[in-house]
């Protein structure tokens, strides 16, 4: 199928792009990848009658770079440049973001696809929505009254919908501290798909110290748990959380975390299914976050 017809605009500026936009008003879209865009475009399921090309913005915000113990991630930046970043360049601690990115899509959608994007669109699976909640990210977006910052836990509303206002616009994403022990997993029914479920944890983990010969061991005193495909929007579960904060197993964990939810039932599977799903991916993201 072929989109309805549209004007098209390129922006050349973070503050041309924004008053454009708010001039064309509501039935304008900014479109950067547009790997969801103009799929949706296609099959007619979004007509907007503008569009405001983002590409000439990408010097300015195509970025991956470290500010102390943060990172930052200009909203431009393609899903295969953190991907294929060096591990010099992403810092020690942020590997899980560069691991993550074998969960989305396929190569050609990565190549073209952008972080911010992927934010602004607000789906409940994709995989950096849910690792902005899992690493307490800061969004940074702009609009006609100047620069604001949204926290992840705030900024996802609902299916595909955000805490952005009709004329912002992502500029940037800052993960503002290290996640040595983290890790994403997910199940989809073919390679490329959405997640039916995805599983996202970081631990907290004591090291002991060595004392009289004897091995060096380690211990989690907390953490946090993620879920995609399971809620309308990334999903933060606390009570999983409280069963690593008192020393429980990985196995309990996860059996906290089937209970806490209410998951929908539809093509891909039924409710039951889904918390089934949440159990192993919670165990296997926990494993292989105390592994790093």
């Amino acid at each position: 199928m072929k989109p309805a017809s549209f004007t098209y605009h390129r922006a050349r500026d973070v503050t041309g792009a924004v008053g454009l936009l708010a001039e064309l008003g509501e039935d304008a879209k900014f479109i950067a990848g547009g790997q969801s865009l103009v799929a949706m475009m296609n099959f007619r399921l979004a007509r907007p009658a503008h569009l405001v090309d983002l590409t000439g913005l990408s010097r300015e915000l195509a970025y991956v770079r470290r500010a102390g113990d943060a990172l930052r991630i200009g909203a431009l930046a393609t899903h295969h440049e953190v991907e294929t970043a060096p591990a010099e360049r992403l810092g020690p601690g942020f590997g899980v973001l560069s691991e993550a990115m074998r969960w989305l899509g396929h190569l050609p959608i990565r190549t073209r696809g952008t972080i911010g994007g992927s934010l602004a669109h607000g789906d409940a699976t994709a995989e950096w929505c849910l690792l902005a909640v899992l690493l307490g990210a800061e969004i940074v977006v702009v609009g006609l009254d100047g620069r604001r910052v949204i926290p992840a836990e705030e900024f996802f509303h609902g299916f595909f919908s955000t805490a952005l206002d009709p004329a912002e616009l992502i500029v940037e994403v800052v993960f503002p501290r290290p996640a040595p022990h983290a890790a994403l997993t997910e199940f989809a029914e073919r390679s490329g798909d959405f997640a039916t479920v995805a599983a996202a944890v970081t631990l907290d983990v004591q090291r002991a110290t060595p004392c009289d010969g004897a091995p060096v061991g380690g211990g989690v005193r907390g953490g946090r748990v993620v879920l995609g495909g399971v809620a309308p929007a990334p999903l933060r579960i606390p009570e999983a959380e409280a069963v690593l904060a008192g020393g429980g197993t990985f196995a309990e964990c996860a059996e906290a975390a089937a209970s806490a939810i209410d998951p929908p039932s539809d093509a891909n599977g039924s409710a039951d299914y889904r918390r089934a799903l949440t159990r192993t991916l919670v165990v296997r993201a926990c494993e292989e976050a105390m592994a790093r």
